[in-house]
């Protein structure tokens, strides 16, 4: 590395990585922030998908130890593109 590069990241640049997570059962959207503000939606399945910036793999831990916490099965975790996060309002 050279002397001149900061090993800080860069504020300006989105923090963390969009992960899409999938959960039997349902759950409404005041969950949310119990979630972190992750974005939920119902699916017609039965399914609840979770959806949102996730700053580290510890952050993400967390959000998969609170599911389990519920009692809802984890069906699916993926990394996703940041531009499938609905954008705020």
């Amino acid at each position: 590395m050279k002397e001149t590069e900061s090993i800080m990241p860069d504020p300006t640049e989105s923090s963390g990585d969009c992960y899409e997570i999938r959960l039997q059962g349902c759950l409404d959207e005041h969950w949310s922030s119990w979630f972190g503000g992750m974005t939920l939606t119902v699916e017609p399945c039965g399914e609840t998908v979770l959806l949102g910036q996730v700053p580290d793999q510890s952050a993400l831990q967390c959000l998969l130890r609170k599911a389990h916490e519920l009692g809802l099965a984890l069906i699916s975790v993926r990394r996703c593109r940041a531009d499938q996060i609905p954008s705020s309002k």
